[in-house]
């Protein structure tokens, strides 16, 4: 590698698809140039380089990603696009005929990008360099803040699960994780830039451990002792894997706030076999009610897919009627999407694209209805809220999120609140943005 007089002078662009996995990479991916001399573009300026993190999660995001490096492509016809994340890994070889495209980098090879660029500047060689799935298996840290308030704690990579309609094993590689040294120390090193909340990310974060004695349970119990983190946020955990002894943990943790995202997919046990599920709607409904025994206030977001190969009408009315009677709080709706290389394209019963738009349309509504009925029981109360300024737009009212994940917007307070927990009362709920209004309190949360 050459020294940093490389990329002295050289300006990026970055975007970034998908989970907020790829969010914290790529905030890494940032902060590792950046200590090599490249800047973000500012404003008008015209990027050198354009590093694009993608997501193959469906078929749309596929769409999208090739959208977007078509686009760069013609704003900057000079700057050299560097590709990585899930399309890269699944479609590396489309990917690197696209025009200005410099670098096609996989899953496992995304934080190697800056020797990628410097064999480029070096040699003005295209590069490609991405691993066999069944040979990713090193986990790569990433705890990074970006331009959001909170920082984002990469615990654990890949997933060995193998559902019928997904492409992540192949396109993340195996389960692997860090240590639990390793990851409460990149929790210190938030806590001394100022960091204030940590979400823990991961494809399959339940997951933590694999392979060895400790576990997710484990890895909670020594990150809540961490000083100058206020608050944490478990992303997508298993059904299967969220045991009551997290759930517990959660209810009487410091830091731990009570927020739960769990994907169900299907709400039809028929429908689970199908998807080769590890877990039927007996055990699902007994985690949602398990939350509500321990922590009422908890925010509980569920994953749905409509539209999968064998849903019938029947089926999914009964993936229906199962999720109206669940306590939960949001739903995230997703159309099946078929996905090249999947066992759910062996299955009959495809369903038309129409019938899956009804029927996302359908959950959608219930979406808000859920939603509405869950913020609506804390009007007139007062929380506990994290106050961000929006750095894009000076000039709107601050806001954040209280404890158990309602968006707030909050009557006066100021910029000089940025990055604090402030105890606000909230009042009206706007169903229509899903977010409350608040007045700031008079007293400040410790």
């Amino acid at each position: 590698m050459t020294d940093n007089t490389t990329f002295s002078n050289l300006k990026a662009l970055y975007h970034t698809f998908g989970c907020k996995l790829n969010f914290a990479e790529t905030s890494t991916i940032a902060r590792r140039l950046g200590e090599r001399g490249v800047r973000r573009v500012s404003g008008s300026e015209t990027p050198d380089l354009i590093i694009v993190n993608t997501c193959s999660v469906t078929e749309l995001a596929d769409k999208k990603c090739r959208q977007a490096i078509h686009s760069f492509h013609r704003r900057y016809p000079a700057a050299a696009i560097i590709v990585t994340g899930c399309y890269a890994q699944l479609k590396a070889d489309d990917i690197a005929a696209m025009p200005g495209v410099a670098v096609v980098a996989g899953a496992e090879r995304k934080m190697d990008l800056d020797q990628f660029i410097d064999r480029f500047l070096s040699e003005r060689q295209p590069v490609r360099e991405v691993s066999e799935w069944a040979d990713i298996v090193t986990f790569r840290p990433s705890c990074s803040r970006g331009d959001r308030t909170r920082f984002f704690l990469k615990v654990q990579d890949g997933c060995d699960y193998w559902c019928t309609y997904c492409t992540i094993p192949r396109a993340r590689g195996r389960s692997r994780s860090g240590t639990i040294p390793e990851l409460v120390d990149q929790a210190r090193r938030a806590a001394d830039e100022g960091g204030r909340e940590i979400v823990i990310t991961g494809v399959n974060i339940g997951d933590f451990g694999k392979g060895r004695d400790d576990t997710f349970l484990d890895l909670i119990r020594e990150l809540d002792k961490v000083e100058g983190i206020l608050r944490y946020r478990i992303s997508s955990i298993e059904p299967n894997l969220l045991t009551e002894e997290i759930i517990d943990r959660v209810a009487e943790s410091r830091a731990f706030m009570p927020h739960f995202h769990i994907p169900l997919q299907a709400g039809s046990d028929e429908v689970l076999r199908l998807m080769r599920r590890h877990y039927d709607t007996a055990l699902f409904r007994s985690r949602i009610e398990y939350i509500r025994r321990r922590i009422p206030d908890a925010f509980i977001g569920v994953d749905l897919i409509v539209g999968a190969r064998g849903e019938t009408p029947e089926l999914f009315e009964q993936s229906r009627a199962f999720v109206d009677s669940l306590d939960i709080s949001r739903l995230h709706v997703f159309p099946y999407s078929e996905r090249p290389g999947t066992r759910a394209l062996e299955l009959a019963g495809a369903v038309e694209p129409a019938e899956k738009h009804r029927r996302t349309g359908i959950m959608l509504r219930l979406s808000e209805a859920k939603w509405a009925d869950f913020a609506g029981r804390f009007a007139g109360t007062r929380r506990p809220v994290l106050l961000e300024h929006p750095k894009d737009r000076p000039e709107a009212p601050m806001s954040g999120f209280t404890d158990n994940y309602l968006r707030v917007e909050v009557a006066g307070a100021g910029p000089e609140l940025d990055n604090t927990i402030v105890g606000v009362e909230l009042g009206a709920v706007n169903a229509a943005e899903e977010k409350l209004n608040g007045t700031l309190a008079q007293q400040t949360e410790p």
